[in-house]
Formats: C-alpha cells, sequence, structure tokens
C-alpha cells in the first residue's frame, strides 16, 4: 500500500470503526457515497467520516442537516482535507495520517491483554475517557462509550496494558477489507511517562503484522508512532461544533 493510498484506507477503516460503534450503542448510521454519519445522543455526540476527497453538492447539504439536528457535539474526519465545512460554524485543525507496512515488532515491556471480559473492557473504557478527557461522558456510566457488544463487532479488538499488574493503558485496533489501524490510544495519568503508550501500541500491532496500518496521529503520539515504524501520509482536516 502506497503513502497516496493512505488517507483513502484511513477513511475507510474509520468508518468501519464508528459504524461498529454506532451498532454496538443502538445509534442511528447515515451512509452516502462521500460519507457516513453516525448520530449519537447528546452525551455521545455525532461521528462524520469523510469518505471521498470530494463531495458533491448534495452530500455537502445533507452533512449540513446532520449537523444542525444533532443533539450533541459533532466531530468530522476528513482525511482527504478537501471538505470545508465552516459554513456550518465548526472550527478546525489538522492531524496527520500515517501508514505503517506489514512486518515484524518487538515484544512489548508491559503485559498488554486483548479484551475479553466485561470488567476489563470497563477498565479500557474509564482509561480512555481519562486519557482523552471526554467530559461528555460525565459522569461515568459503565457500557456507554463501550458496550459490550463493541468488541463483538468483526474486526475490532481493544487492549489493556499492565504495570506490575494494574491498568495502565488501552486502545482499540479495526482491521477491515485488509487494513488495520488504532483509535483510542490513552494511558492512565499516574502512568505517563513509564513507557505504556509504546507497550500498549506493540500488543495491539503483534496481531497486525500482516496488515498495511494507518492512524492519525495527535501532535503528542506523532513521535511515538514514528519510532514504531509508521510514515507520515497526508494531512487530515478535523472539524468541531464545540468552541
Amino acid at each position: 500500500m502506497s503513502l497516496a493510498e493512505a488517507p483513502l484506507r484511513q477513511a475507510r477503516n474509520s468508518a468501519a470503526l464508528w459504524i461498529a460503534t454506532g451498532r454496538s450503542r443502538g445509534h442511528e448510521i447515515v451512509r452516502r457515497r462521500g460519507f457516513v454519519a453516525v448520530e449519537g445522543d447528546e452525551r455521545a455526540g455525532t461521528r462524520i467520516l469523510i469518505q471521498e476527497a470530494h463531495l458533491d453538492p448534495a452530500e455537502v447539504a445533507e452533512l449540513g442537516e446532520v449537523v444542525r439536528r444533532a443533539a450533541g457535539a459533532v466531530t468530522a474526519e476528513d482525511p482527504f482535507g478537501a471538505t470545508d465545512l465552516s459554513h456550518l460554524s465548526m472550527r478546525n485543525w489538522q492531524m496527520p495520517v500515517m501508514l505503517r507496512a506489514p512486518g515484524p515488532v518487538a515484544e512489548p515491556a508491559l503485559e498488554v491483554i486483548r479484551v475479553t471480559a466485561p470488567e476489563d473492557l470497563r477498565t479500557a473504557e474509564r482509561i480512555v475517557i481519562e486519557g482523552f478527557d471526554l467530559t461528555g461522558f460525565a459522569p461515568y456510566r459503565p457500557g456507554e462509550l463501550f458496550p459490550m457488544p463493541f468488541i463483538e463487532q468483526p474486526g475490532v479488538d481493544v487492549f489493556v496494558a499492565l504495570h506490575d499488574g494494574a491498568a495502565a493503558g488501552a486502545c482499540v485496533s479495526v482491521v477491515d477489507d485488509g487494513v488495520g489501524s488504532h483509535y483510542w490510544v490513552a494511558t492512565s495519568s499516574a502512568f505517563r511517562s513509564r513507557g505504556v503508550g509504546r507497550a500498549v501500541m506493540l500488543g495491539a500491532l503483534a496481531h497486525l503484522t500482516a496488515f498495511p496500518v494507518t492512524l492519525t496521529a495527535s501532535k503528542l503520539g506523532r513521535p511515538l508512532y514514528e519510532s514504531l515504524g509508521y510514515t507520515v501520509a497526508a494531512p487530515s482536516t478535523w472539524w468541531s461544533s464545540t468552541p
């Protein structure tokens, strides 16, 4: 897979993640040629995944309707950086889409488990809510971010890293159409700067060595991903209805 293909494959994989999320939560899913929208409640918000570099006027107009009727905050991902949503009073920022070629990875320095039990999924949920400061999910309601059916969706896995037996980090991986990707890579505040992020990434990548793997990197996460063999492919534009 080439760097030029990475934005499209990231778009498809991110849509697969959010369709799985929407199904597990019982949320409305809108699928069009140029975008996918998962319409959640006031706490979960609405997620829009741009799927093509160029949307037609009807799709842009429908996106506007999705934003206007949203019960909560709206976040839109555009891996192509080509769709302007500023007319919807949404702010934007950029993060790079990155690509890692198939290949082996080192053993993680910490124990990393693939989540199968409800109590471990709740642990991962709490770590992600804290790590990403997901204030919309406060006060905490078990199973709201990651319902148990989430890890029963095809291609979806959740991982937890343990530091001296204590849950310290978490992430989600998705395999769709021969491509893997990572989401919600988070470290508990009590365990930062202890190699937890690297460990949970290595533990998740161990299951994806046969696949090209994409992700969208935050500024803080990019150095870690580069050290794991990821290369910047293209800038992705994200939009949000929150200030």
